[in-house]
């Protein structure tokens, strides 16, 4: 729920400079990419300078905790930057969607065994709660990305999407 809510929050300040009437960034889905970058880049970052707050997260069963941590982070800074660039954001949009799928399995073990880790909610209602937004996330990453491409998408091939008819 955090990372919806910071997702949203960058979101609407990307669209500042639109609504003072500089297009800085001429679309929603810009805004979107943008806010998806920064907010991967920030926990990206987060996992390499605090790593102990995402130990507390690894399920039991996984080997090499430390290093999991490590490599999360590694790829949420890869798929941060990934998205920044034309030639790379499809495939940084697909792995990212792939990365969000793998990491429920312990969000899941978080909601049911509780969680304590520093700088994060004690309350296991708040993981029970977040695990809905997983495919929001996926589905934000999906379209900021451009592999989704809103009506056009929900339309079969060589049809028109019922707003360009």
């Amino acid at each position: 729920m955090l990372f919806i809510a910071l997702l949203m929050l960058l979101t609407l300040i990307a669209a500042l400079p639109q609504c003072l009437g500089l297009p800085l960034l001429p679309s929603w889905r810009a805004r979107m990419r943008l806010a998806l970058s920064l907010a991967l880049l920030l926990i990206g970052v987060d996992h390499w300078l605090t790593p102990a707050r995402y130990l507390a997260m690894m399920p039991p069963y996984l080997p090499l905790h430390e290093p999991l941590v490590l490599f999360t982070g590694a790829c949420e800074i890869a798929g941060a930057i990934g998205l920044m660039w034309p030639g790379t954001r499809r495939l940084a949009g697909i792995m990212l969607a792939v990365y969000f799928v793998c990491v429920f399995p312990a969000n899941l073990h978080n909601a049911l065994h509780g969680l304590d880790a520093q700088g994060l909610p004690s309350a296991r209602w708040y993981y029970w709660a977040r695990l809905p937004f997983q495919p929001l996330i996926i589905l934000w990453t999906l379209y900021a990305a451009g592999v989704l491409n809103g009506r056009a998408a929900l339309t079969g091939p060589g049809e028109r999407s019922p707003a360009h008819r």
